[in-house]
């Protein structure tokens, strides 16, 4: 008898297990069910969000093994992963292409937010790339589970939506997917897979501010150019493997001889730009939030360490031609150059693993285009001013405002004066201030410039505007034609170095072999 009951009572529990597992199932595939067919996708809310100070970390991720497994992914499968969830999730994703490669394959960025199809005023874009180098693939396959944790969380983790409904961000898993196709899965170092198909390193494709680069350009690189001359991104990161560490830039660095040139690459010289602070900063973000990476602990023992996880890529190496310099000489952008793997293509297997190491970096770093400034440039009537171009008074990269007027800078807590100028308009100058707790909002309405009665004088160029003088109160008050953006003043031996000969020969050479090792 109490054998009879005893079986009983875990016929029982057994029983009582099974109905709260269908029940639990039941609740977590449930579909809303359109009657005229389909699912029904749920609607996003569009409004904007502050941050909210002590808003929950990001959970941890699981995947659908349905959808993503911890698996490599060619690019028909890459390609298959991203129109699903492009279908499966129509109000938070978007799916385009910027080009192809040399072997016809897409350039597939997926756009991740709550609103995906178009550009909402007010709200930043920001971008990841990843396998840049084709045999450096582990930052292609933390993209891809990066976009399926956006769209699976979007409802039920409160910081993605709060991220989600705040920014644009765009995804491009591969930079280089011909370079991937032949690269080896296990194969921790060497160059097989990390060039293009016609044997270019994309990572040394970019116009150089330091010197001038002379290799022809790829289509990869082309399309990335384009891509980037038309939409104004705040925040970047570039992933790629082969060390634990997040470089800024610069990436290179002048050279006053061309045999300085070949030992430059040994000489461990920062070259620092005027955000120095800035990316310093952004780069220790990623590291400290990072599993490993802010100890600063080599990856071998040949190999450097690197204090706190971060380095100035000039004072790792220089190379010329790089992705992250060019984001933010040419459009002030600030991209991290982001080492996340110690082996280039390590087994599968250890996907899982770097996935829960980079998870909250991934996260965390793009949230950092809600610091600082952001605001507007207006006319007298109200009206943005496409094209503005701004600087930081003290920081000699500037940026320009969308075509709605709309501007974003990243600063560190403190006081800070911009420049602010457009064509027909007078410069103006405004001080302002950056808090930690939240971003600045900085609205500028530049007044037309005017014709003044009198006498005419002759032009001089103050501060890069024409103005009237002698004579009467001024003649016409006329802004010179700007540059697309503020550059750095080049330094005179900058300029005068050259590329050519058996001592940049040999320093390329040296350079190419200290990359395939280290990244």
């Amino acid at each position: 008898m109490i054998l009879r009951k005893t079986i009983a009572g875990q016929l029982l529990q057994l029983l009582a297990l099974i109905i709260i597992h269908a029940s639990c199932h039941t609740l977590t595939s449930a579909k809303t069910v359109n009657p005229g067919g389909g699912e029904l996708q749920q609607q996003p809310q569009l409004e904007q969000q502050q941050p909210i100070q002590g808003l929950p970390e990001p959970r941890a991720y699981m995947p659908d093994s349905q959808n993503l497994d911890f698996v490599y992914h060619d690019h028909e499968e890459l390609t298959r992963f991203l129109r699903a969830t492009s279908a499966r999730y129509p109000n938070l994703t978007a799916l385009y292409s910027i080009g192809k490669s040399i072997q016809g394959r897409d350039l597939w960025v997926m756009v991740v937010s709550s609103s995906p199809y178009e550009h909402m005023i007010g709200k930043p874009d920001v971008k990841y790339v990843g396998n840049i180098h084709g045999n450096e693939p582990v930052g292609r396959e933390m993209l891809l589970h990066l976009i399926q944790y956006f769209v699976t969380s979007y409802s039920s983790d409160q910081y993605v939506k709060w991220l989600l409904d705040n920014t644009r961000i765009h995804i491009l898993p591969t930079m280089n997917p011909d370079g991937y196709a032949v690269s080896k899965e296990g194969t921790c170092d060497g160059g097989q897979g990390r060039y293009n198909a016609r044997g270019f390193d994309l990572n040394r494709n970019f116009p150089d501010y330091f010197k001038q680069n002379n290799k022809r350009g790829q289509p990869e690189t082309d399309a990335v150019k384009d891509w980037i001359s038309k939409i104004q991104f705040v925040l970047s990161g570039s992933l790629h493997g082969g060390a634990l560490v997040a470089s800024y830039p610069y990436d290179n660095t002048p050279n006053s001889s061309p045999l300085g040139a070949v030992f430059q690459t040994y000489s461990a010289a920062p070259s620092l730009t005027p955000d120095d602070d800035v990316l310093k900063h952004l780069s220790l973000v990623y590291a400290r939030n990072h599993a490993k990476m802010s100890r600063g602990v080599a990856c071998k023992s040949a190999t450097p360490a690197f204090e706190n996880g971060i380095t100035n890529g000039a004072a790792w190496y220089p190379l010329t031609g790089g992705m992250q310099d060019y984001n933010y000489v040419w459009y002030g952008c600030m991209e991290i150059t982001l080492e996340i793997s110690c082996c280039k293509f390590p087994p599968a297997y250890e996907l899982k693993k770097y996935w829960e190491d980079n998870q909250l970096s991934l996260i965390k770093f793009l949230a950092e285009a809600h610091r600082g400034v952001q605001g507007f440039v207006f006319d007298p009537a109200g009206m943005p001013i496409e094209r503005a171009s701004i600087k930081i008074k003290g920081r000699d990269v500037g940026f320009q405002t969308t075509k709605y007027g709309e501007f974003w800078r990243i600063l560190l807590p403190g006081y800070y004066k911009a420049e602010v100028f457009a064509e027909g308009f007078a410069p103006r100058e405004v001080e302002f201030v950056i808090v930690e707790q939240h971003p600045t909002l900085l609205n500028v309405t530049l007044q037309s410039s005017k014709r003044i009665e009198g006498i005419g004088g002759p032009m001089v160029s103050v501060g890069g505007v024409g103005v009237g003088v002698g004579g009467s109160p001024g003649g016409i008050y006329r802004p010179m034609q700007a540059a697309q953006h503020y550059r750095p003043q080049m330094p005179p031996y900058a300029a005068a170095t050259s590329n050519d000969g058996i001592f940049s020969t040999i320093s390329n050479g040296l350079n190419s072999l200290y990359s395939n090792i280290f990244g």
